[in-house]
Formats: C-alpha cells, structure tokens, sequence
C-alpha cells in the first residue's frame, strides 16, 4: 500500500536509553553453548553491549524521564502538545493505556489524544504515519511520537538466540504542520501468516501465564526459554527480510520518481549487523550510506533502532543540515514499512540516559 503526506515535518528527536549496560562478553558463560562457540558470534553479528533496564522500569518511566526533559529545557511546551502517540509491545497494563497513564503522570492538558499501537519493527513508520494522519486535522499541529519497548524484561537470559542482541529504549519524535513541507512517501504491508515467526506464546488471553509457561524448556538447539518469553525464528526472518524489504525500498524509491544514488541516508531499522550489511549490499548502496552501528552499542530496542540510529549517526547535524533520508522497518507481524522524505532543521536530535 502506497501513501504520501503534504504540509507535515519532523521537528525533533530524542532518544532514551536505560544507563544500565550489559556486556556480551559477561554473558557468555549463560548459555548451554561452549563459551568459545559463542564468542564466534561477537564479530558476525556485532555482538559488544546493549542497554538493559533495571528491574521494574517500565516503558511510561522511559517515556515520561524524555518528555519532562523537553519540557525542563524549553525544547517542548505541555500546552503545545495535541496528541500523544505510542508504539509499544511492552506496555505498562493490559489496561488503562500506557499513553492515558503518561498523560497523567505528566499532568498534560485534556484536549488532546492519547493513542497506544501495538507494533514492533515498524513501529517507528506507523507511528508516524498515524501522526501524519492526525495532523490532517484543524486542531492538531504538533503530535509526539513515542517508540517505546523494554522487552528484555520478556526475553530469557538463557537464550543466545535472542537475549544478546535485545535491548531497551524509548524515543520522542515530534511532528507538527508544515506549510512549506515537502512530500512525504511511504508504503506499508502486513502478512499475519508469518506471525509466528517473532512471538511470545503466553501472557496474552489466548494462553495466560502461569506457574507451568514461567518454565524454562530447551528449544532443541541449546536454548532455555519459556512460553512467557520472546520466541524468535532466525532463519525465517532473515528470509523474510532479505525478500520483501529490498523490492519495498525500489518501489518506494520508483513511485517518489527519487533515484536510489540520490537519497543520502538509509536510516533502518538493525535486527543485528550481520543483516544490515546483507540488505545493502542486496540494494547496491554503500555501507556508509546505511549505517549498522546500534546493535553492537545498544541493542536492538525493536522501532527504537531507527530514532537511534538518527540520533547517532547524525545528530547535531540535522539542525542545520538537511538530507534526504529513507525509514524502514521490519519485522513482528509480519509487518513492513518504509518512508522517503526530507529530514533537518531540526530543534534537536540527541541521546539522553534514564
């Protein structure tokens, strides 16, 4: 599915990150593997450090610590916020929604929308998207896009499939009214077929936890986890992705009339370096142009890699540069988006610790 935008801009970004570091070198030693096996990993997939929290954070602690940032350092005024939108897998409850309790905790005005979507890897392009489509309205002009997910608090430390590349953070991208704004392009597709490829089983009304999914099985292959834990199938996502994502950014490219040497950055979405690396080169674009640097440094914090990836790798930049630039994300659903427009002059774009 095609979409464009009019009138619309991102003016800001900032990301959050737990200060709680954890090395993979220091986890070795939890998994069933030979530590020697496992440390083989540490270059292919760009395995060195991600960001954990600590016990009992939750996304609306990340989420409220970067919005009362803003607020403190004039770079964001309460009353000029219309709607929040979160993207989340991880939220605080089942119910109220974990934008209604950010609100409240900080005392944000009444007239506004608070939304919470249920979405992961693409999670960064949907949120936006939505806000592009609030922003349509007379009364809305500045929305905050908030990517939030602490999953590794539902990722088994056992699992040298999925705990190493895990890692949480949260990110508050504003968007406002644009008069003078450029088109925006994207595209979008799901396909709940492959929905079992990224899952975690229990937790949910189809299958509630108990004390029997809290316990820790072998997958097989060497790998302790619960059906309350995330579940990943490697090979089927690297198939996926190697499939459906390169054929989507062409015809992105195609329908914007954009040629593929003239966008300047490919900002995506990093399951791990490995297949950052692999996605270039299946697109032809230099590896610099498509950086794949946040794993190995934070994580994979699920649609906070593309804020991330923004933030460190261009920062400072984009409040007086300006680059063409192209989203995308991939992944649980199984869902796929990407976006082309002009990024910069922006208010900020940073990194902050909770």
């Amino acid at each position: 599915m095609n979409l464009d935008y009019l009138g619309k801009r991102i003016s800001g970004i900032l990301t959050i990150l737990p200060a709680n570091v954890s090395r993979f070198d220091d986890e070795a030693g939890n998994y069933t593997f030979p530590r020697e096996k496992t440390m083989r990993l540490k270059p292919l997939m760009g395995f060195e450090e991600h960001r954990i929290v600590e016990d009992g954070v939750c996304v609306s602690d990340l989420c409220v610590h970067g919005l009362r940032s803003l607020f403190d350092r004039g770079l964001l005024r309460k009353e000029d916020l219309d709607a929040i939108v979160l993207v989340t897998q991880s939220p605080d409850h089942f119910m109220p929604p974990t934008s209604n309790v950010i609100q409240g905790l900080l005392e944000l005005k009444r007239d506004m929308i608070c939304l919470d979507i249920n979405q992961g890897c693409a999670g960064f392009e949907i949120g936006l998207l939505q806000a592009f489509a609030l922003l349509d309205q007379a009364s809305i002009n500045k929305v905050a896009v908030l990517n939030a997910d602490v999953l590794s608090r539902k990722t088994s430390r056992q699992d040298r499939n999925s705990f190493p590349l895990i890692g949480d953070g949260a990110s508050v991208t504003l968007v406002e009214k644009d008069p003078s704004g450029g088109r925006i392009h994207a595209n979008i597709q799901m396909d709940g077929t492959l929905r079992n490829a990224l899952t975690i089983p229990a937790g949910g009304f189809r299958q509630p936890s108990t004390a029997a999914t809290a316990v820790p099985e072998d997958d097989g292959s060497g790998n302790l986890r619960a059906k309350d834990h995330l579940v990943m199938n490697g090979q089927d996502v690297f198939g996926f992705v190697m499939t459906e994502v390169p054929p989507m950014i062409q015809s992105l490219a195609a329908s914007a009339g954009v040629a593929m040497a003239d966008i300047d950055w490919f900002l995506f979405h990093q399951p791990n370096k490995f297949m950052i690396q692999k996605l270039a080169e299946k697109l032809e674009v230099p590896y610099d142009k498509m950086p794949g640097n946040i794993v190995e440094k934070f994580g994979n914090a699920s649609g906070v890699t593309i804020p991330t990836n923004v933030c460190l790798n261009l920062g400072a930049r984009l409040k007086d540069e300006r680059f063409k630039v192209c989203f995308a994300g991939f992944g649980v659903g199984l869902t796929w988006s990407s976006i082309l427009m002009d990024l910069g002059g922006l208010d900020f774009c940073e990194i902050i610790d909770y």
